[in-house]
């Protein structure tokens, strides 16, 4: 005998999983050209918001020429291309270093202290062998 179907999730709970997944692609999207918004976090965040509201988003995402190939090499292996790393740590560095000039001194730190530790946290993940 068949198992029977999983529940279905009420309309309201899909949508509001479809809204959270489309503002973190926007802002993933943003991020593409805004040095001190991230781009690949936002973008696996709305991956996992559209598994949770809808399949077929979420297998849009996934087949995206730019998005698709950094969320499934992250559902894989949890893995980084080295070109995606190499350009998060240069716009991570001179962010940083413009928010230090431009900011006052008492907190001009901040932004450097917390691209130092995602630039570390980065660096330990595994490198894909994608480009």
């Amino acid at each position: 005998m068949p198992s029977p179907p999983p529940p279905s999730r009420p309309r309201w709970v899909r949508w509001f999983w479809l809204i959270c997944g489309a503002l973190c692609l926007l802002l993933g999207a943003i991020g593409i050209v805004l040095p001190l918004l991230p781009t690949t976090p936002f973008v696996l965040l709305a991956a996992y918001f559209f598994s949770l509201g809808s399949a077929r988003y979420e297998q849009w995402l996934l087949r995206h020429p730019l998005f698709g190939p950094m969320v499934r090499d992250w559902r894989s292996q949890h893995a980084v291309p080295m070109r995606a790393k190499q350009v998060a740590w240069g716009t991570m560095a001179l962010s940083s270093g413009l928010a230090w000039c431009f900011m006052p001194s008492s907190i001009g730190w901040i932004p450097g202290a917390c691209c130092a530790l995602v630039a570390l946290w980065m660096w330990r993940l595994p490198t894909s062998d994608r480009r």
